[in-house]
């Protein structure tokens, strides 16, 4: 088969880099072997770049400095070199050197709660529910839609999405289906359910803290029905209308290591081991959301944003979740309606790629006739709860709204314009978006910060993510530039913009900084008795302490994407350009005195104004 098909089967879809994807209808798994293997850079490329990164960020006496380090990791037949042969001899050995590593260091590893620190949010647009039988039908279409999206992942016809005309990787594809995070006292694991003899074929819905299973096929294989998952669901919820029943699912929020401990404690009865079995094993979950408190139309999706992050605290949806599974759609009683997903087995666009296809599926109108078949009562999952297990629960509890009071979320729907205006002037949105975050961040503190910008390697075999420094030289000149009215910012931006494009770039190819600097260290860890100094640097320390934390998810469906802050003293800002307009949430703590989400958002706002006025009246050299 040729690699580009009929050109009606083609459709652009955008990935968190900022060329188009295009899907082509083809197997995926096919393609999988005809997959380049990640390279490893050449150590001076690297090494080169580094140093570079560090010039906007630190001082001259600690560049000095950390030169000398580099000098001496540098020698010839010295420790990098060293390092950099075990590398390349894991790259021949394995599939991808990157990716085992990548998901230990960055996820399993991490003791942080899940929800807030490494889980992300997706809002979708508000659906007018007049009901909560409105709740229901909406409910049993998205099911039937991400179904209808299983279908394509079990027949193996899913598009296969390419860049810049190379195929990608569709391995996380494979991922989010049947998968459960399980805690562990020390390290976490993900357990891929799809896998196995007999895949899962139940769905679980939760509602007022109580968990059910629900069978999603006839038993002739076929999906079930809209009708009948509405009837389905319509048993759940009327055979859980309590609202004082113990919010197990709370526990799932906590530290890694308490939830851990509270996890063996839970499953040593048997009847909840086998209804957490139940829980990790189904294909997704489905959280039917209480109804939250009102609030005005301005702060609605700053509520909305946080009801998908962490569900708003333990006395609203918070215990309404089970933050390990993969896959959680959560729908309100009020019409608001998004997911959010636990972060190990997948990145973003194979999420969005999903909701895409779902909100799609929702708009069409259903022709399939309904079997008569009266449908069993789904089984609802029980719990016996110990006096240790409801300790377990209050602690939970109380952490959890702790969290959910320290996190700030605001929703910026810039509606001036939207990506296709930087195209319109032949530049990149996404490097223009970053361009603004740049301004915005010097602009509240007078000086520039470490930035992480999350970009695909899918365009090799198992690809993850690699970052993107987004703070440069370059990019601190224009900033700097920009309130002054002697300088020629417009160049300025301009040669920022093509440094950011070049990174990207080179990043995208599997060319990029910080993943190979991740492997030196790993390969260091585990082959040398001490670590090398370059890694003991403060300026490594420094430049890794990304106050800006920033991914671009981009969807045809007007959603609004949202994460917690890296680092205490930090931003997460997830941003999704659409034609005309770009959605923006921006996240921070309460508790640190120095970041505030609301004061940023509009410095951000006038930063992306102001640039559009450099563009459209560029000031000659006298200013």
């Amino acid at each position: 088969r040729s690699w580009f098909t009929r050109t009606g089967l083609v459709k652009p879809c955008r990935l968190l880099s900022p060329l188009p994807v295009v899907q082509i209808s083809e197997r995926p798994l096919v393609h999988q072997e005809s997959l380049l293997k990640l390279p490893v850079p050449p150590l001076q490329q690297t090494c080169v770049r580094y140093l570079a990164s560090l010039e906007p960020l630190i001082s001259e006496e600690e560049m000095t400095h950390t030169h000398k380090l580099m000098d001496e990791f540098l020698r010839p037949g010295g420790v990098g070199e060293r390092l950099q042969k075990s590398l390349e001899r894991r790259a021949r050995k394995t599939e991808n050197w990157l990716t085992d590593w990548w998901m230990q260091s960055s996820y399993l590893d991490s003791r942080m709660p899940v929800a807030m620190y490494t889980s992300p949010g997706v809002v979708l647009p508000k659906m007018h529910l007049q009901d909560r039988q409105g709740q229901m039908r909406f409910a049993a279409k998205l099911i039937a839609g991400v179904l209808d999206f299983k279908s394509m992942i079990d027949s193996d016809t899913l598009p296969v999405e390419y860049l810049g005309g190379k195929p990608l990787c569709m391995d996380q594809y494979y991922r989010v289906l049947s998968s459960c995070r399980i805690p562990g006292p020390k390290r976490d694991t993900v357990v891929n359910y799809a896998i196995g003899k007999t895949p899962p074929t139940h769905i679980t819905v939760v509602h007022n803290f109580q968990f059910f299973v629900l069978d999603v096929y006839n038993s002739d294989g076929s999906p079930l029905t809209v009708d009948q998952l509405y009837v389905q669901l319509e048993k759940i919820w009327n055979s859980s209308l309590q609202t004082n029943k113990e919010p197990v699912g709370i526990l799932t929020s906590n530290h890694r290591n308490t939830w851990g401990k509270a996890y063996n404690n839970l499953i040593k009865d048997k009847t909840n081991k086998e209804s957490v079995r139940a829980i990790q094993k189904s294909i997704f979950t489905v959280c039917l959301d209480a109804p939250k408190p009102r609030v005005s139309d301005e702060m609605y999706f700053n509520k909305v944003a946080a009801q998908m992050l962490h569900g708003g605290g333990s006395r609203w949806n918070s215990g309404n979740r089970w933050f390990d599974k993969t896959l959680q759609f959560i729908i309100g009683e009020d019409g608001s309606c998004g997911l959010t997903y636990e972060h190990a087995p997948a990145e973003g666009p194979p999420i969005v790629f999903l909701v895409d296809h779902v909100v799609d599926y929702m708009k069409r109108s259903e022709m399939v006739r309904t079997p008569m078949i009266p449908l069993s009562m789904p089984q609802k999952l029980r719990f016996n709860i110990t006096p240790e297990i409801k300790k377990d629960i209050e602690k939970a509890k109380q952490n959890m709204n702790i969290m959910v009071h320290d996190l700030d979320v605001r929703v910026l729907n810039f509606t001036h314009y939207g990506r296709k205006f930087p195209k319109s002037h032949k530049m990149s949105p996404d490097a223009f978006i970053q361009m603004a975050f740049q301004l915005a961040y010097y602009r509240m503190y007078q000086t520039c910060c470490p930035t992480y910008e999350s970009t695909s390697l899918r365009m090799f075999k198992l690809g993850r993510t690699e970052a993107i420094r987004s703070t440069t030289t370059e990019s601190l000149q224009f900033t700097k530039a920009m309130d002054d009215p002697s300088k020629h910012k417009a160049a300025l931006l301009e040669k920022a913009i093509k440094v950011h494009r070049k990174h990207t770039h080179m990043a995208i190819h599997g060319q990029g900084i910080e993943r190979h600097m991740l492997g030196l260290k790993m390969i260091a860890i585990e082959d040398l008795t001490s670590l090398p100094e370059i890694f003991m640097d403060t300026s490594f320390a420094v430049a890794s302490h990304f106050n800006l934390y920033t991914s671009q998810v981009g969807s045809k469906t007007d959603c609004v994407m949202c994460l917690g802050p890296m680092v205490p003293d930090g931003y997460g800002i997830c941003y999704n350009p659409m034609d005309d307009h770009i959605n923006f949430a921006v996240t921070a703590f309460n508790s640190c005195e120095e970041t505030n989400a609301t004061k940023l958002s509009q410095f951000l706002e006038d930063s992306l104004l102001d640039m559009k006025t450099l563009l459209e009246h560029p000031h000659p050299e006298s200013g």
